[in-house]
């Protein structure tokens, strides 16, 4: 069996002693120094289909801070294949933190209003868009489709080698992430473990069907037959997202750092400190049973931290500035 691509760490914490459960976390966050995380698994299997099948480029969507579009203009660079990305937002982001290593990375920015972006899963503004890029292979918003869901699946593989767990958590974003770890608790027997997804956006209830829908469409197996079972042992927390996508107050801020500084580990406050947040209000109000064994997965996203400090948002005495940044 293949070696984990990232490290387990146990995690110490005063609430952790004090409510008497065991926490670790899968560093996702260092499987690449730019395409970290989930973006990492999730655009691993996706840019080899558009490899496979012999695509001129590859294109995708998000807004003008995406971490998305940050690793799979890289990840494209990398391997050699033009990309372009359709941005939500105005023409003016360009030179912000992200959109200019995206830039500099080779990838085209075509930026549309909100409108137009909310057409990003119709199949008529897909076909438009196949029509004017007929030889582009289209990637959804967070990378999150059926490939994805068979790249972060491999998490459950890796960390079955490497711990006994009863509760998993993760941010959750698009629903690709919660739904790839879904479906590799699937593999080799049902219902092993608790998922956990935290919404970091308001309303994220509609996200239930999404991760459903995406669970289906995976195929499981290397002879591609589609093993559908059904996995119930799974939540997603809707009430965790601090105002909405991006938003968080000073205390929230302050309650990241304040864990950061804690257990020396880096937690952003878009997805990952929500999680955090999340877990540590979960302890208080006694959601996790004494002697429960929790891995938290970190899904990267530390260079939003740019942006963040580019807005003047977050104080830079706080938080580390990404250095993650390779020039190619």
């Amino acid at each position: 069996m293949p070696k984990p691509l990232s490290k387990l760490e146990k995690l110490t914490h005063p609430l952790f002693d004090k409510y008497r459960v065991n926490v670790s976390i899968k560093r996702d966050d260092q499987l690449h120094q730019v395409i970290s995380g989930n973006k990492w698994r999730k655009l691993k299997y996706n840019l080899r289909q558009a490899t496979q099948d012999s695509f001129q480029g590859a294109l995708t969507f998000g807004g003008s801070y995406s971490n998305h579009i940050h690793a799979f203009a890289y990840a494209c660079k990398q391997k050699n294949i033009p990309c372009i990305g359709i941005i939500r937002g105005e023409s003016h982001y360009a030179d912000n933190f992200t959109l200019s290593w995206a830039r500099h990375w080779g990838m085209q920015c075509h930026f549309v209003d909100r409108k137009t972006y909310r057409r990003r899963f119709d199949s008529d503004y897909l076909e438009e868009l196949q029509q004017l890029y007929p030889n582009y292979f289209i990637i959804p918003e967070g990378g999150s489709n059926s490939l994805a869901v068979a790249g972060v699946a491999e998490v459950l593989t890796e960390l079955n080698q490497q711990t006994e767990f009863d509760t998993l958590l993760t941010p959750v974003g698009s629903g690709g992430t919660l739904a790839g770890l879904i479906a590799g608790d699937n593999i080799p027997k049902n219902n092993q473990h608790k998922i956990v997804g935290i919404a970091v956006l308001k309303q994220g209830e509609y996200l239930l069907n999404e991760i459903k829908a995406l669970i289906q469409s995976h195929t499981f197996d290397q002879t591609h037959t589609s093993i559908h079972k059904q996995h119930n042992n799974w939540q997603l927390l809707t009430e965790f997202h601090r105002g909405g996508y991006g938003k968080f107050s000073d205390n929230d801020a302050q309650r990241i750092i304040a864990f950061n500084q804690e257990t020396g580990i880096t937690f952003e406050p878009v997805y990952s400190g929500k999680m955090i947040l999340a877990l540590l209000d979960l302890l208080e109000q006694g959601y996790f049973k004494p002697g429960e064994r929790i891995v938290l997965l970190h899904t990267g996203g530390l260079q939003g931290l740019g942006g963040l400090l580019e807005q003047g948002r977050l104080n830079p005495e706080d938080w580390p500035t990404p250095i993650s940044i390779i020039t190619p």
